[in-house]
């Protein structure tokens, strides 16, 4: 993952309701959430709803997909694993974790 990508995804989770929205989404897992349920569930009109919904679809963080008449919106989990991967995939690379230590 390029640090460009993996600032924007953060800059983007960095607002309190994109972060609720986002871990909504999360923990729906595959079938996703409807975007009326979604407002209702973060209690905001739907213009701002949208207006965070694109901060996250520009981010590569979430995806929308129309089923019949319903809007759905569904976590990118890959996206979202390398982001994670991203933070943590060189932990103590320069220098040897506390937590190993503890468990040696």
């Amino acid at each position: 993952m390029k640090l460009e990508t993996a600032a924007q995804q953060l800059s983007s989770l960095g607002n309190p309701i994109r972060l609720k929205l986002f871990r909504a989404l999360v923990r729906a897992g595959d079938d996703g959430v409807p975007c009326g349920t979604l407002q209702d569930k973060l209690g905001i009109a739907a213009s701002t709803l949208s207006h965070h919904i694109k901060h996250l679809m520009d981010a590569g963080l979430i995806r929308q997909e129309r089923q019949g008449t319903t809007l759905f919106c569904h976590a990118n989990y890959p996206s979202m694993q390398a982001l994670v991967g991203y933070l943590v995939d060189e932990c103590c690379l320069d220098q040897k974790c506390k937590t190993d230590e503890a468990a040696a």
